[in-house]
């Protein structure tokens, strides 16, 4: 600038100074400042907000706090005869996260919105969720972990404002099915398996995850879901007798079946219960196991039960195990212990490596020994053997295993299957 020459037409120019103080709705007229910049939360109702008398140069800028001016918004007013835009008339800004500022350049113009931001670039805002055991979660990382034991309700109280994370990861499991009574009875299948592992909360799913099949995602809302947990199949009562299939177990319009029961009863001799996994045969007369996965899922919520087997002579018979969630049961092996039971599916859902959903081990005669068929990985019950007098066990309380195949003829000696469960998690932070 030349000797003498003078400055003219300009003012204050450049950021604000902002005030991290929200003004609130009690506030309410907020007269601003030139060269200061205001949070507004309009959470609570409408603000109004008065500009100054202008300069040219003035800038002052608002911002929307709690991203509510949608629903209550703020009048901006000129002072006096001032403008906004040319125009003596109030502004409103009604726009989620929107931040304005102002800068006041000359009495035509009065003031002139210089920037506009409505992208509403915020923090991540989280789900939050109670119920099943803790209520409030077990915190695993960065994810919570809800475990239902039996029937209830998970509840939503807020979803995230990233929808990827209302995605949830889940596991279920059905009741297993109990064992059939025999000199060498069939073991129950596994309650049916079922988990998909959600995009946000990282872990080491089995290998039956069904993320890549859309209708096995959840994505949740803010409200309640059900749950209902399936309980275990009944022991066949007396003698001579079959099994019952367990309970099914369902969440959020989703169904993990009941493992298939144990055969016993006959002659004649029906096929074993179908289910989340099959149930097993019985020894005497070679009775069949029964197909899993009924009614079919993808992926498969279980497998198909084995075969029963006769020796020929008297307590050579061997039971057909139960299917397990990832392996069939084995077939009996005449003069041999019964088919051992299917193995389960192991999952890190809960944070810590588990097998569900094992089969039942057959039900042994004995004649060749102490043997009996052993319960999948994942809660299957041994089964028993007849001429040792070893009883068979219960299917796993929890894991929907299958019970073990009686070992002998004779109240009492079937036994039942395993509860099932359900498992939820999902990032928290």
């Amino acid at each position: 600038m030349g000797c003498g020459a003078t400055q003219t037409g300009f003012g204050r120019t450049g950021t604000v100074d902002w005030i991290t103080t929200p003004k609130v709705t009690g506030d309410s007229p907020v007269t601003g400042v030139s060269g200061n910049g205001y949070f507004l939360n309009t959470t609570s109702g409408l603000i109004t907000f008065n500009l100054p008398a202008g300069s040219a140069g003035d800038i002052i800028s608002i911002a929307d706090y709690a991203a509510t001016w949608q629903t209550y918004e703020v009048t901006v007013t000129p002072n006096g005869t001032d403008k906004i835009g040319g125009f003596n008339l109030n502004a409103n800004a009604n726009v989620k996260g929107q931040s304005i500022t102002f800068v006041y350049v000359d009495s035509t113009q009065g003031w002139i919105n210089t920037m506009d931001s409505t992208s509403n670039v915020r923090g991540i805002t989280y789900m939050s969720a109670s119920g099943g055991t803790p209520c409030s979660g077990a915190v695993s990382g960065n994810c919570k972990v809800h475990t239902f034991t039996g029937p209830g309700t998970f509840t939503v109280n807020c979803v995230s404002s990233c929808s990827t994370y209302n995605i949830i990861s889940y596991a279920m499991v059905a009741g297993g099915g109990g064992s059939g009574v025999r000199c060498a009875g069939g073991a129950g299948g596994a309650g049916g398996f079922r988990e998909t592992k959600g995009p946000a909360t990282p872990y080491t799913a089995s290998p039956l995850c069904g993320v890549d099949t859309p209708s096995n995602l959840i994505t949740v809302t803010a409200t309640g879901y059900p749950i209902v947990v399936g309980g275990g199949g009944a022991a066949a009562p007396g003698t001579s007798a079959n099994g019952s299939k367990g309970a099914p177990t369902t969440f959020a319009g989703l169904t993990a079946t009941g493992g298939g029961y144990g055969i016993g009863a006959g002659p004649p001799w029906p096929v074993a219960g179908c289910g989340g996994s099959g149930g097993g045969g019985a020894g005497s007369d070679c009775s069949d196991g029964s197909t899993g996965n009924t009614p079919a899922v993808t992926p498969a919520q279980g497998t198909d039960g084995g075969d029963g087997a006769s020796g020929g002579g008297s307590y050579q018979e061997s039971g057909g195990g139960g299917g397990g969630a990832t392996v069939a049961g084995s077939d009996g092996v005449g003069n041999a212990a019964g088919g051992a039971g299917g193995t389960g599916a192991t999952t890190s859902i809960s944070a810590t490596p588990t097998a569900y959903a094992g089969g039942g081990g057959g039900g042994s005669g004995g004649a060749s020994g102490p043997a009996v068929g052993a319960g999948g990985a994942g809660g299957g019950g041994d089964g028993g053997n007849c001429q040792q007098c070893t009883a068979a066990q219960d299917g796993g309380c929890n894991t929907g295993g299958g019970a073990g195949g009686a070992g002998g003829n004779g109240a009492g000696k079937a036994k039942a299957g395993g509860s099932g469960i359900v498992i939820i998690r999902y990032k928290f932070q």
